[in-house]
């Protein structure tokens, strides 16, 4: 079956966060909004099938995860990332982010220090210093927009204690799909120093231009044994709103700590479309994601040749992983406020400053890709008149 990626759905008014909420964020709504982390797309016809026909019981009483709950999101890691995964590893979460906020206080104490590397998605920042934690950072090496991780500077802040470190895999904001010889590094030194990993790994269905997501603990039975791996559909087949994700973790001591937090604050339950969607998308998803990615690639392309073509100056890091360009705009001698101004006042757009990821972030913009390409093609366009306008 051949999806239509090109049809464009009116989101308005249908209390979406990315769209209806722009005027308290921007300060204007008649702006395009390239900036939150969900797309654009219909999620897939199975998934909205499937809803349906659950819908049309009528009754969403109290809901258990039965067998096939679990069983799918472990025949999709084998399928789509080889990693064979046990059922009895699995559990439920209202969402990624949630899950940060319950391992910080299920598996450290406060004053513990955390790591994280910036830039980063943001909600790292506060779920480790919301709950009185340490925020301690690794700031990625960027050479010309490509990152990589500091190995050296990493090994002497786990010398001197570090009890978690939160791994984005792959990176929020900056692209990478980081490949087996730098995760084989990370779990050296992780286990060498005790370190627990905390693996967001939301986006690993992304990967783009024939990159390889390599789940963290797949690397092998000791460093599995020290991670939490955290996955969902949402960011995958555009499920956000349905607040349904899974943690990994086949250390049983580890487990029972995750759930014990889960019963403490009663977040347990979760959403009966929530799984009724979870298991359509991993059951019956790889052709519509393949298409997905297909398209996803196009667009940043498009992206990358327009820019180098009509405004060089600005520079977008490779992107190996996730729908999210990470561009510098350093060139223009813009205060990081003055750089928002011109994006929304002049251009129309709505974007994530980079300041917001942290050490790092400064100068950079954050823009979803994932839209239709009549939206892509328009917020380029507006992006290079005002800048051109700016900057003749």
């Amino acid at each position: 079956m051949q999806y239509d990626f090109d049809k464009v759905i009116d989101r308005k008014g249908t209390d979406s966060v990315k769209y209806d909420i722009l005027k308290d964020l921007f300060g204007k709504e008649d702006i395009l909004p390239m900036w939150v982390a969900d797309m654009d797309f219909e999620a897939p016809d199975f998934v909205q099938e499937a809803i349906m026909e659950r819908a049309r019981h009528g009754i969403y009483g109290y809901t258990t995860r039965p067998a096939r709950f679990y069983e799918s999101i472990s025949g999709w890691m084998d399928r789509r990332h080889g990693w064979r995964t046990d059922p009895s590893w699995i559990d439920f979460s209202p969402g990624v982010v949630p899950a940060l906020v319950m391992m910080v206080l299920g598996y450290t104490e406060p004053g513990d220090r955390v790591l994280v590397q910036s830039p980063v998605y943001f909600p790292f920042f506060s779920a480790i210093k919301n709950h009185g934690r340490e925020l301690i950072n690794n700031q990625l090496v960027d050479r010309n927009g490509e990152y990589s991780m500091d190995f050296a500077a990493l090994e002497d802040t786990f010398r001197k204690g570090v009890k978690m470190m939160m791994l984005c895999h792959p990176h929020n904001p900056v692209g990478r799909a980081w490949k087996r010889e730098e995760l084989e590094k990370l779990a050296a030194l992780a286990l060498e120093y005790k370190v627990l990993i905390l693996s967001d790994e939301i986006h690993s269905d992304l990967v783009l231009f024939g990159n390889k997501h390599v789940p963290f603990a797949s690397l092998g039975k000791e460093i599995s044994m020290q991670t939490i791996t955290c996955v969902a559909p949402s960011k995958t087949f555009n499920l956000a709103g349905l607040h349904t994700s899974a943690v990994i973790i086949e250390n049983k001591e580890l487990k029972k700590k995750y759930q014990k937090i889960l019963e403490d604050i009663h977040v347990g339950g979760g959403n009966i479309f929530g799984f009724t969607a979870l298991e359509a998308a991993y059951n019956n998803g790889e052709d519509w994601l393949k298409q997905l990615i297909g398209y996803l690639e196009k667009n940043y392309l498009f992206l990358v040749n327009t820019l180098k073509s009509e405004l060089p100056a600005v520079r977008v890091s490779p992107l190996e992983a996730t729908y999210l360009a990470w561009m510098n705009f350093s060139t223009f001698g813009l205060t990081d406020r003055e750089l928002m101004q011109l994006m929304v006042e002049e251009a129309g757009l709505a974007f994530v400053d980079g300041p917001r990821f942290g050490d790092g972030g400064s100068q950079y913009l954050r823009m979803n890709i994932a839209c239709p390409r009549t939206l892509m093609e328009e917020a380029v366009e507006r992006m290079v008149k005002a800048i051109s306008t700016r900057f003749p």
